[in-house]
């Protein structure tokens, strides 16, 4: 079914073409090797070219307007793939043709057709989020917020609730009740009897009293002196007692609420698989944008303007803490759990920075122990929270971070003293990566598993609670995606130990801490495990292959099979140019600069090249792997500068990821500078191997590229002849402060980080052509980032550039009609300059 593949090594000493078995040359050690010790001196150290999974043969001239259509002709391909709960099918959506509609699919393990899922079943397969009982016999899930069951035994659905209750997270209780959230309120449902009880409530209010005190003078006179009015508060006190002794005496009744500092809102809360405690995560309840932080959208359905909200701007952030508050259901007692035993919690991790600062204003700074902001960690790929409790409900373990971005705290609480006990500190003068900070616990011990960098690398780790952390792999590759065995036999995990560029599937036997590789697709492939655990569904691409599905059988020698055909026949049939992924010596660092590499036939022949450097966004952000990229359209056009004669380099430069620690925070306090000196190192490796004239180069990008393109035509002017900047941040003082504040803290904290790092500071250096492409309603990158961009180039009497705007787009643009034009005008820019 799937069809051959082999993947090519170039050696970079010696440029020959070597055919291989998955990555097995002459120069490589065996797979068993790989898979235990990445070796950084064989496979990364080369140059890797993927053959064509579709052998296509159809040279027709690509045209922009085929490129920039609705990509459903490409292919339809399977989204959000998930297992039945028995493991004999799967599931995944797929959208509708021509329509933004997703449809539900279920194919069997035994057919190579899938069938659409009716909508009338749609509640008794939405079970993606699914939790199970402690004896793993019954499954619930939540379909349109209502509660649905099934016994795994008999197969028997049965729906629980049906109103529009909002509810969130479900999950089973030692004693087999099912409890859910619904905002500050808990409940627990009784699957046999259906009954519901309220366990838990909290407000944010003052606790009420039968009497309110004598707040001055005047009332406390009126109660000495008017008796009749103390013969009412008493009255009104005793019926107040008496109603809270039936409260405390009766059982049936609901219990009293937990009363928290006013002005406050939940921003988490997590019971106790037991029913005895509940944690919660408080904060000041202050808007999170100001009335001013608004957009005008001037193409809407009623003909009028309308201003949209948006998000604030890193410059007008305050620091914001968390404060954790550990409620016990059995004996009402509500304790404030505090931050100061957390090692560094009071520490001055900016001093530094600020000193800098404080020097370049001609001050002087005196460095302060006041307590850190902190708060629940909050990672960027995660579907857990920061809050983890062990199965019986007798420890739990919580994630914290600094708001400076400097500390990751893992702890656990001592409930008899209500404090934190720090499990695993992680400090990073830089900042601490919002990805690869997945953690819980082992379901058999006090055990905590959980990943970190403090190697340079994202590697997994064991600990119990008394002893020190173990770790379980290691090298320079990243590990995530991690699912535990529900017999704590494996950590199944993601990584790309054979090259950067390659994501394979790989589990971890726990108590031998041998490593199995379970695929050997070379490319990028994410996995589901099935809860027989016996069976992985595999979402696989490669360069010229989207995203499909295979199934790979787990303790058979058997290969993972492909199970859906989605890409079209338009597109395979299509003879795509191909990447290289090229490892590019750098002159700043010993780690290379991962690029694809775009090449016409015979190349080395005739005159010099054109070329064009590609700039990725979002910054940390892979594109030089052997999957299928985000960036299809963009890989599609390059094949069309292929055809036309151009070189085109795709560059991982320095803060993108997959490469390490080292390589994502080589940006800190100052972006824009090392990017472009990799970029300067892009442009020498083309002169000097590719044939590549250097004053024929040209580069863009958007978002981040578009942000590179600025700071490239600005600093280096002479690097590039000519370069498109698409939705482009021109000063980081105006994006937004989960991201900014991770590289370049606070304006108000790092001005001189800011500055450096903002284009706008360096207009004056624009000597070449500059196009700027920018959505007008873009809630991510503000279209005033270009305004202000432009009257900067105005006011400096700059005359090589021109602006194209796009008012009915977003960040991400949706019609076609949009990317033809931006395309066209990219194209042209080069066309007439290169």
């Amino acid at each position: 079914m799937q069809k051959s593949f082999k993947l090519l090594i170039i050696s970079t000493f010696t440029s020959s073409l070597l055919a291989c078995s998955g990555l097995q040359t002459s120069e490589t050690p065996p797979e068993s090797n790989l898979v235990q010790e990445n070796s950084v001196s064989t496979i990364i150290q080369q140059r890797v070219k993927q053959k064509a999974p579709y052998l296509g043969d159809n040279n027709e001239t690509l045209t922009l307007k085929k490129i920039m259509a609705d990509p459903d002709w490409i292919g339809r391909q399977p989204e959000s793939p998930y297992w039945s709960l028995n493991g004999e099918s799967y599931f995944y959506s797929q959208k509708r043709e021509g329509s933004v509609v997703r449809d539900l699919y279920q194919q069997s393990l035994t057919s190579n057709t899938a069938t659409l899922v009716p909508l009338a079943d749609y509640h008794q397969v939405s079970y993606q989020d699914k939790v199970f009982n402690q004896g793993r016999t019954i499954t619930a899930w939540l379909f349109e917020q209502n509660i649905y069951i099934q016994d795994l035994q008999s197969g028997k659905v049965t729906q629980l609730t049906r109103s529009d209750q909002y509810r969130s997270n479900l999950q089973f209780l030692v004693d087999g009740r099912l409890s859910y959230r619904s905002y500050n309120k808990i409940f627990a449902i009784d699957t046999t009897s259906g009954i519901t009880e309220q366990l838990v409530s909290w407000e944010f209010k003052e606790a009420p009293s039968a009497n309110e005190a004598a707040k001055d003078y005047i009332a406390q006179e009126q109660l000495k002196l008017i008796a009749v009015l103390n013969d009412r508060r008493k009255r009104t006190q005793d019926k107040f007692d008496f109603n809270a002794q039936i409260s405390k005496q009766n059982h049936t009744t609901t219990p009293e609420p937990f009363y928290l500092p006013k002005d406050h809102k939940t921003a988490s809360a997590s019971l106790s698989p037991n029913g005895r405690y509940l944690i919660l995560a408080i904060e000041k309840d202050t808007p999170s944008r100001s009335k001013g932080d608004i957009m005008p959208n001037y193409i809407k359905d009623n003909g009028r303007i309308k201003a949209e909200k948006v998000r604030r701007r890193v410059a007008d952030a305050k620091p914001e803490s968390q404060y954790l508050w550990l409620l016990d259901l059995q004996s009402g007692a509500q304790n404030k759990l505090s931050y100061q035993n957390l090692p560094g919690y009071n520490e001055d991790v900016l001093a530094s920075v600020k000193q800098e600062n404080a020097e370049a204003k001609g001050e002087t700074y005196e460095s302060n122990r006041l307590p850190r902001d902190i708060a629940l960690l909050q990672d960027w790929d995660w579907d857990q929270s920061a809050i983890q409790w062990q199965r019986n409900g007798e420890n739990v373990a919580i994630m914290l971070e600094a708001w400076d971005n400097k500390d990751r705290w893992l702890t656990t609480v001592d409930f008899s003293n209500q404090t934190f006990v720090t499990q695993d500190r992680l400090h990073d003068d830089a900042w601490i990566n919002y990805n690869f900070n997945s953690f819980g616990w082992l379901n058999q011990s006090t055990t905590l598993y959980f990943l970190s960098e403090k190697t340079g690398y994202s590697h997994l780790y064991l600990k119990s609670l008394n002893a020190a952390a173990k770790q379980l792999t290691r090298g320079e590759y990243e590990v995530g995606s991690l699912t535990l065995s529900a017999n704590d036999e494996y950590i199944y995990f993601k990584a790309n130990k054979k090259h950067p560029g390659i994501y394979e599937i790989y589990r971890i036997d726990l108590n031998s801490g041998d490593i199995e590789a379970l695929t050997d697709l070379n490319g990028v492939t994410d996995y589901v495990l099935n809860d027989q655990q016996t069976s992985l569904l595999l979402t696989h691409s490669k360069l010229t292959m989207p995203p499909e599905l295979f199934v790979k059988s787990i303790g058979t020698e058997s290969s993972a099979e492909q199970v859906t055909f989605t890409t079209s026949d338009a597109f395979k049939q299509i003879n795509w140019s191909i990447p290289e992924i090229v490892p590019i010596k750098s002159s700043h660092v010993a780690q290379p600069i991962y690029a694809r590499l775009y090449v016409p036939e015979n190349v080395a022949e005739g005159d010099k090249k054109r070329a064009v450097i590609f700039n990725h966004g979002a910054g940390y952000l892979q594109n030089s792997h052997l999957g299928w990229s985000a960036y299809f359209r963009e890989f599609m056009f390059h094949s069309l500068l292929v055809q036309r004669g151009y070189v085109v380099l795709d560059m991982d430069y320095r803060a993108s990821a997959g490469y390490g620690r080292d390589w994502r925070t080589a940006i800190y306090r100052h972006m824009g500078k090392p990017e472009i000196e990799d970029l300067v190192d892009g442009v020498n490796w083309m002169v000097n191997n590719v044939n590549v004239d250097r004053n024929r180069i040209g580069t863009y990008g958007g978002s981040y590229g578009g942000f590179m393109t600025f700071m490239a035509l600005f600093t280096e002017p002479d690097l590039f002849q000519a370069g498109a900047a698409l939705r482009p941040v021109s000063d980081w003082a105006h994006y937004n402060h989960p991201y900014t504040s991770n590289i370049l803290n606070t304006p108000d904290v790092d001005p001189i980080a800011y500055e450096r790092s903002s284009p706008i500071y360096f207009a004056e250096g624009l000597e070449k052509p500059l196009l700027i492409n920018a959505p007008m309603v873009d809630s991510n990158v503000f279209f005033v980032d270009t305004v202000r961009l432009v009257q900067r180039l105005i006011e400096l009497e700059k005359q090589d550039f021109e602006t194209a705007i796009y008012p009915v787009e977003s960040h991400g643009f949706i019609e076609p009609s949009s990317w033809l034009d931006e395309y066209r005008r990219i194209y042209k820019l080069f066309e007439e300059n290169l």
